[in-house]
């Protein structure tokens, strides 16, 4: 388990931002259980989620740029919640899959030239015997833009995807589940990105630029 409690380049749950929101947000419980559920519920809500602020940038998948920047995607948010979960002496892990998802915004469609999210990123964390999966990307305020009920964490199930929003009707579904890393596999990340959206890479790709939240109020 040594992998997955050390502090990794992405994972950089020795960054003095991190520790310290570790310690703010872990609870007064001594149960692991306990502070895994309390740090997933912090930065669930504590990082704003907005797919727009991808980059080509390596540097911006460190646990540490997305708390900084207040405001991430998921593979930075899950980063962070294994930080969290590391420095707390809870093994952590990152997923990766590519999802589809069927309540996105037409602009980010458009952008991506598809409904498939390539490298959807989550955490999983080692409690109790077993490896359990934690999605912290999408915050509240964002799933009541999307009429989503927020993912909950218990600590001891699974907590994947939103797969139905409250009409009952399809919110996303997992496509290819790449499997877990002990860090953000960087090459291997990067390079399933540009194969799936080869013009977000192209010399003349426009910045992303915008939010969720501002795609709904255009519609």
């Amino acid at each position: 388990m040594n992998a997955y409690l050390s502090p990794s380049r992405f994972i950089d749950s020795d960054h003095p931002a991190v520790v310290e929101f570790a310690e703010k947000h872990r609870g007064t419980q001594a149960n692991l259980s306990d502070q895994a559920v309390s740090l997933y519920y912090a930065v669930r809500e504590a990082i704003r989620y907005n797919p727009y602020t991808f980059s080509r940038d390596p540097g911006t998948l460190n646990a540490s740029f997305a708390l900084a920047a207040g405001e991430s995607y998921c593979v930075p948010k899950a980063t962070l919640l294994a930080a969290c979960a590391r420095h707390c002496g809870i093994p952590a892990r990152i997923g990766l899959a590519d999802v589809r998802n069927h309540l996105s915004t037409p602009r980010l469609l458009a952008l991506l030239k598809s409904d498939v999210f390539a490298m959807h990123g989550y955490t999983e964390l080692y409690l109790n015997g077993r490896w359990v999966k934690a999605t912290p990307a999408f915050n509240q305020q964002l799933c009541d833009v999307f009429d989503v009920p927020p993912l909950e964490f218990d600590g001891l199930h699974d907590s994947v995807f939103h797969a139905f929003n409250r009409q009952g009707l399809r919110s996303m579904e997992y496509v290819v589940d790449h499997g877990q890393f002990a860090d953000v596999p960087e090459a291997f990340f990067f390079a399933h990105i540009r194969e799936c959206y080869p013009h977000l890479f192209a010399d003349d790709a426009p910045p992303l630029l915008g939010d969720m939240q501002s795609d709904l109020s255009r519609a």
